[in-house]
């Protein structure tokens, strides 16, 4: 007797969550340090606009698989265009791979989570993972070989092959130094300076709006002029006036 297996669903009939329930962060020093990183690349990476910056986005590796997910705290990637996401559904962005991610560690999270964190950030091609827990004051680094996640030795001085930020440990706090050896500043300030590059954006494209609306005008009084001159000098021609005549 034959059976009849059920069908399953379709790619298209998969639905993949924009959130998996879990909240951005667990406190006010993880929330910072978040938005800290995140603010200060996505200025480093404002005028690039195939870099993507993103904070706690479902990234989702493989299509008909809406179980296999994470949700970096920061994740970087080069390639992809700038745009607001409900979730990375990879096989959606040209199958490009985030190639650098952040975690900032709280008490809640545990080993095994992490451990679970980095190998899925290995078998799936991240470049670089940088775990910081800010409780302790320490980091850690992992830098892709060949094949896999190899574990930074020295990390204090490490400069980001991908992002080319600093890493400074002092013996208070990380410090994360941008490739112009500016440190990165407070989330606020960062925010109000990509306002203002968006803002000089705004302006340079209002002023080029502008010109071309006086230039088009113009045209048009150029066009009258013209077609005036030239029923006046048919309205000359109609009363016997040759309007070319010197006479």
């Amino acid at each position: 007797m034959a059976i009849q297996l059920p069908l399953s669903q379709t790619n298209s009939e998969i639905v993949y969550p924009d959130s998996d329930g879990q909240p951005m962060a667990d406190n006010t020093i993880q929330f910072r340090w978040i938005t800290i990183i995140h603010y200060n690349l996505a200025w480093l990476f404002a005028d690039n606009t195939e870099v993507f910056v993103a904070g706690d986005l479902l990234w989702y590796p493989l299509e008909g698989n809406n179980k296999l997910r994470q949700a970096p705290d920061i994740m970087v990637v080069f390639g992809v265009s700038k745009g607001d996401r409900g979730s990375y559904q990879q096989w959606k962005e040209n199958n490009i791979v985030p190639q650098v991610v952040f975690e900032i560690l709280s008490p809640g999270n545990t080993p095994k989570e992490m451990e679970r964190k980095l190998l899925f950030y290995d078998r799936y091609g991240v470049e670089e993972d940088y775990l910081y827990d800010p409780q302790k004051n320490s980091l850690t680094g992992w830098l892709r070989s060949e094949l896999f996640l190899e574990r930074i030795d020295e990390i204090n001085d490490f400069v980001s092959p991908r992002l080319g930020i600093r890493f400074e440990l002092t013996a208070e706090t990380l410090i994360l130094y941008r490739p112009d050896d500016q440190p990165f500043t407070d989330y606020i300030e960062v925010q109000q300076q990509l306002e203002a590059t968006e803002n000089r954006a705004l302006e340079a494209e209002s002023r080029a709006t502008v010109a071309e609306e006086q230039l088009q005008q113009e045209r048009q009084e150029k066009e009258i002029a013209q077609e005036r001159a030239k029923r006046l000098e048919q309205l000359l021609r109609e009363t016997g006036i040759d309007p070319e005549s010197n006479g």
